[in-house]
């Protein structure tokens, strides 16, 4: 049983730009592959930030308004420094939140939500750029269908992890919504059953009716 990995849903064709690209190159870049920010890569091809069409708005929010008001960010030294900055190492964000190859894509979804970022460059063991993950690409996993659900829960769970005959447990996926009913080889393994399938890429949640088989053990006395 393998979970979705960051590599497996992320794309490699990424757009980056160097410390030392131009303001308006940023711009063309971000206007002409239709996406809202990109890497700023090192030398040896590493993430050293991000830059989006938000820090590049800075720079448009410092112009004085009509009433010759400057903006809040603008007076602040951080804002200053941003709005006056040419090159992507002046306006990018940093440093750069990235994501491994061999992160599950809960690990890459719980990275997002702590940094508050729609996207994560992927780096490999050299911290080297290999492609770029998004909300998107996350919310993909859970838009698998409902009978590739049922086949990886009935075959890789039940039958070749836990043993269950097959048959022996019903499973019924509705919208990624899993419901188990039949009988398990032992009632410990119900619990096992559970958050296995909890796990299983595009499962929404879990409710069960299982029951352990009676026990039928040669030489058990009656009850």
């Amino acid at each position: 049983m393998r979970h979705h990995m960051v590599e497996d849903v992320m794309t490699t064709a990424v757009v980056s730009v160097r410390p030392d690209a131009g303001f308006k190159d940023i711009a063309w870049h971000l206007a002409e592959h239709d996406i809202t920010a990109m890497p700023v890569v090192d030398d040896q091809g590493r993430p050293i930030g991000v830059v989006s069409e938000a820090d590049l708005l800075r720079k448009q929010e410092s112009q004085a308004d009509p009433g010759g008001h400057l903006s809040v960010t603008y007076l602040q030294p951080a804002g200053r420094a941003k709005a006056h900055a040419l090159t992507a190492d002046g306006v990018m964000t940093s440093p750069a939140i990235t994501a491994r190859l061999r992160w599950s894509v809960v690990e890459a979804a719980r990275a997002m939500a702590r940094h508050h970022v729609k996207r994560l460059p992927v780096v490999d063991d050299a911290g080297r750029l290999v492609g770029i993950v998004s909300r998107g690409d996350l919310l993909r996993v859970f838009l698998r269908r409902d009978p590739a659900i049922r086949e990886e829960i009935a075959t890789d769970v039940l039958t070749r992890t836990l043993g269950v005959t097959p048959g022996a447990v019903t499973v019924q996926v509705t919208d990624g919504r899993v419901t188990l009913s039949g009988t398990m080889p032992l009632g410990s393994l119900i619990p096992i059953a559970v958050r296995l399938c909890e796990s299983v890429d595009g499962v929404v949640d879990v409710t069960h009716h299982l029951r352990a088989e009676p026990d039928t053990a040669v030489g058990t006395p009656p009850r």
